[in-house]
């Protein structure tokens, strides 16, 4: 099976519609609300968690089973839990509305598929194995969350948080990228790996200049 990976973005703009109340569906849920997906879930019974999220209104729930036209302006579809033909009628549905449809477990009814997913902060890496084994892309994501930990996240929220102000400090864009490239490669995740933030901030500093850390770590009012 043939993949092209994508990341999607402004999840709060378009419905999703997720069918099923079981423990997939509230896996999926979990991820899709983190992302402040717009989300509807269809499911005459929902995971004790699912029902408090619906008690708070995180998501709006349809209590039945899946019906022809429950499709209608949405995004996409994610099939987690179904009963006889539900995942043939939801990928025929899906396919006449031009939207994106994935039905677990199901290849042949489905027009995209997810990745296992390691997610620290800003930093997300989605694996994939096509549909070959499963299996190796959740053995490959617990590797990666150990390699990858919440240093990850941090340091990249640092970074994040330096790239208007680096515009503003280096005119040229030759410059901020052979600074960027500095940064990465230095010391300095390193220190945030140690939690050595202090010797971070400091050898930040060395590389893309005082001023323009102080600003930064100014702004959110960060005590050096």
């Amino acid at each position: 099976m043939e993949t092209f990976p994508i990341y999607l973005r402004r999840l709060n703009e378009r419905k999703t519609v997720l069918i099923g109340g079981n423990d997939e569906a509230e896996h999926k849920a979990e991820q899709l609300l983190d992302r402040n997906a717009k989300l509807t879930v269809i499911s005459p019974r929902l995971t004790k968690k699912m029902l408090w999220w619906a008690i708070q209104n995180r998501f709006k729930w349809i209590r039945r089973t899946y019906e022809q036209g429950d499709l209608e302006d949405a995004f996409m579809a994610i099939v987690a839990d179904y009963e006889g033909d539900t995942n043939k009628k939801v990928y025929q549905e899906g396919r006449e509305r031009n939207i994106l449809v994935n039905v677990m477990d199901d290849i042949p009814h489905a027009n995209f598929a997810f990745g296992s997913i390691v997610k620290q902060g800003p930093l997300t890496i989605s694996i994939s194995t096509s549909g070959a084994a499963p299996a190796l892309s959740v053995r490959l994501r617990q590797r990666f969350e150990k390699e990858f930990g919440p240093e990850y996240g941090a340091f990249l929220e640092f970074m994040q948080k330096l790239r208007k102000p680096m515009a503003r400090h280096h005119d040229s864009f030759e410059t901020r990228r052979r600074l960027w490239y500095e940064l990465i490669d230095s010391e300095v995740l390193t220190y945030f790996r140690n939690g050595k933030l202090e010797k971070a901030y400091d050898r930040t500093a060395e590389i893309i200049g005082e001023k323009l850390v102080e600003e930064v770590l100014n702004i959110k009012k960060v005590a050096r």
